[in-house]
């Protein structure tokens, strides 16, 4: 089977390759046959009902400072490709709404992974509402008696965007912290959303963990662990990756979600687990790939260009 695939992710100069998934994807891709053209999210433009995109045919390998090659850009109609992988980093803003209502012009016709509609509608803090058994004590809301209330009842508690990403705008508020009150104004400030309340898990002083599901199964896992003195595990914050197995509670999370995954179209999906708690199911544009298959000798990309392959021929 050989693709036509288009990548559409921020600038591929910019991205690490010692980290970045999607460059993984991209040299798997190559290895297999298929042929690559990039794109960003700025470079569509719907004409009418037709979506186009100026690409360029790209080439990657692993060489730092000389990680990829890029051919002429052409406007091309959208739908010629076989594939588009949605990779484009967050924060999700009407811009990248707006993106899944394009793509949804070209899908299933030419197979958008991950689907966008369902990517519209799994915004990661608020998808995992739809799973109240496993998620941690929330309340999302815009309520400044709300969150007191929380407080009060909690003591201990985690207040953070409702719509952050790489564990930005993250606060512990600790029950004798006097600056919850400066901080919700601020908040109010800077988001028009909602915010998120959450119970403190003091279990995150230990790490969480990111779990790879590809298909609606666990397919990999690290720990994140965070420095000292914070309270984010994020890599984006600092945190350092360990290895890990699944618990037993972390199985039963995966097997209540899967199912849902799967009819959804979400073929790579990355949540996040504290203690026995799921806090995300992050949709978007997943991250672990490295870190996992670093420690534990694996190669999930060729595990999601499976999936990715069987599905595309399933739809056929």
């Amino acid at each position: 089977m050989t693709l036509k695939v288009a990548i559409q992710m921020d600038p591929v100069e910019s991205i690490n390759i010692d980290t970045d998934s999607s460059f993984m994807m991209a040299l798997e891709a190559q290895r297999r046959g298929h042929a690559l053209w990039h794109y960003h999210p700025r470079d569509l433009a719907l004409r009418g009902n037709k979506l186009f995109a100026k690409v360029r045919p790209m080439q990657v390998r692993r060489e730092r400072g000389n990680h990829h090659s890029m051919g002429a850009a052409e406007v091309i109609d959208l739908s010629i490709m076989d594939l588009v992988l949605m990779r484009q980093d967050p924060p999700f803003d009407m811009a990248y709404i707006t993106a899944t209502h394009l793509l949804e012009h070209i899908h299933p016709k030419t197979l958008v992974v991950n689907d966008p509609a369902a990517v519209r509608n799994a915004p990661e803090k608020l998808f995992v509402t739809h799973f109240p058994d496993l998620m941690p004590p929330t309340v999302i809301t815009s309520s400044r008696d709300e969150v007191l209330a929380a407080r009060a009842e909690w003591k201990d508690i985690i207040v953070k965007p409702l719509f952050g990403n790489g564990g930005s705008g993250v606060f512990h508020v600790k029950p004798d912290d006097e600056n919850l009150g400066a901080l919700l104004e601020t908040f109010t400030q800077l988001y028009r959303e909602p915010i998120i309340v959450q119970k403190y898990l003091p279990e995150i002083r230990k790490g969480d963990k990111r779990i790879i599901l590809i298909d609606g199964k666990p397919a990999g896992a690290v720990s994140r662990i965070p420095q000292d003195g914070e309270a984010r595990a994020n890599f984006h914050a600092g945190g350092s990756a360990g290895k890990t197995v699944l618990t037993k509670r972390e199985q039963e999370i995966c097997e209540a979600i899967g199912p849902t995954l799967r009819q959804q179209g979400l073929l790579f999906v990355g949540i996040d687990v504290i203690g026995d708690y799921l806090t995300e199911i992050n949709v978007t544009s997943p991250t672990g790939i490295q870190e996992i298959n670093r420690l534990d000798g694996s190669a999930l990309e060729a595990t999601l260009w499976d999936a990715m392959e069987a599905r595309f021929a399933a739809t056929r």
